[in-house]
């Protein structure tokens, strides 16, 4: 079969909300309708790993727009939209996708993808690049290149590169500032805290919110948490980023302090058991725990799981007995914006599927010039995103004068 979802007779609902998704996304049409013309990706595959959603919908659209026959399995087993999957089913993608798989389809999903042997991989994690690098060597030889979503990948392909395992391209698209300056920022910011409230429907305001990492994700979820009126305490290890969120405001701590008073704590850190059994023994009756990590390891839930009973007390919130304390964790301690909502608002996807689909065209026209390594898109296309994302807000900016130019490209005038 060459689709597996839940579902198919959830299509209708799919096709309103990538519908809905479109109309939001207009820098990303502009480009799909330059593709239907130039065919950047005939006769090329395109193998994904992302999550399944109306917005990526929009970015597998635009990529079959170009020519590409496209595959894609989910990323994480709790982040596919159902009724998305279903109408790109009966759009005849291959998809292989449904929210609450188990490890095991998870997997053979990803070789799903990979047995329709794909020209270019676009990954969300390094799941799909790794299994093939582990597993499908021989396919390396026709594979052009790779692009990657988020932070956790990107820290795994520096690992591969580092240890000379990495044997195609691969664009780092979430290093792009028009990825981790509004993705990550904005888009984690407000989807993190939105999971949050619909596992839990709690109030932000006058809580004490923990958030976990200070990178550009702990930047915006750390702002929206204060912006609901909560009283924000940051955890970090590195010394700039901890400065830089004490001068912005918040409190900085260690976790084996602040793991007392908390009563949200939030993980963004891309790192493994950040919140551990001892942080959680020290907690308060009530706490809530949630990660907006990549990879369902930030929270040592594990540990919990082993040692403490539990019940399902909403849909997407757990109830731990923890000697008597009642400790909370949303969406199984998988990435709760979406987990347990939907995931950055379709604005934001824009520019990061831009990222992603102007990565594959590069790759395509730099076919055997790039070396094997972690690649950063230039410049100008980063600028170029940016541009598109201000003609479809209907933003206008200034140009330099020429007078301007000179002076820039100069160093003969001075006081």
């Amino acid at each position: 079969m060459n689709y597996h979802v839940k579902d198919l007779s959830l299509a209708d609902q799919g096709f309103l909300n990538i519908e809905l998704a479109e109309k939001r996304m207009a820098s990303l049409l502009s480009v799909r309708e330059r593709y239907k013309k130039e065919q950047p990706f005939s006769g090329l595959t395109i193998g994904m790993a992302l999550h399944v959603t109306k917005e990526t919908a929009v970015l597998v659209r635009t990529l079959i727009a170009g020519g590409a026959k496209v595959a894609i399995a989910g990323c994480n087993p709790l982040s596919t939209q159902d009724d998305v999957a279903a109408a790109l089913a009966k759009e005849g993608v291959n998809v292989f996708a449904y929210k609450g798989e188990t490890k095991e389809d998870y997997y053979t999903f990803l070789q799903n993808v990979i047995s329709l042997k794909p020209n270019i991989t676009i990954d969300d994690g390094c799941d799909l690049v790794s299994l093939i690098h582990m597993k499908y060597p021989e396919l390396i030889s026709t594979i052009i290149g790779g692009c990657e979503e988020t932070t956790t990948g990107v820290i795994r392909l520096r690992s591969m590169e580092k240890d000379h395992a990495l044997k195609y391209p691969v664009v780092a698209v979430n290093d792009n500032k028009t990825k981790h300056l509004l993705d990550n920022y904005y888009g984690t910011g407000q989807s993190t805290l939105d999971g949050i409230i619909r596992a839990t429907n709690i109030l932000f305001a006058g809580k004490n919110v923990v958030v976990c990492g200070y990178g550009s994700c702990g930047k915006g979820v750390s702002l929206r948490a204060k912006g609901l009126g909560a009283i924000v305490t940051v955890t970090e290890i590195d010394p700039f980023r901890a400065l830089q969120a004490r001068l912005d405001g918040f409190n900085v701590d260690k976790m084996e302090n602040v793991s007392k008073h908390g009563d949200i704590f939030i993980t963004v850190t891309g790192n493994k058991h950040v919140i551990r059994k001892e942080h959680v023994l020290n907690m308060k009756d009530g706490a809530i725990l949630a990660n907006s990590g990549h990879f369902d390891i930030e929270i040592d839930v594990a540990s919990l799981n082993n040692q403490f009973p539990k019940r399902k007390v909403r849909q997407f919130l757990e109830e731990y007995n923890v000697n008597g304390k009642k400790i909370y964790v949303c969406g199984e301690a998988r990435l709760v914006n979406l987990a347990a909502a939907e995931g950055h608002p379709s604005e934001v996807m824009a520019t990061s599927f831009l990222g992603q689909t102007l990565a594959c065209e590069y790759l395509a026209k730099n076919r055997g010039k790039l070396t094997n390594s972690v690649i950063t898109l230039p410049e100008e296309i980063d600028d170029y995103i940016a541009k598109l994302q201000l003609e479809s807000m209907e933003v206008n900016i200034d140009k330099l004068t020429e007078e301007q130019k000179k002076y820039l490209n100069s160093w003969n005038e001075g006081t």
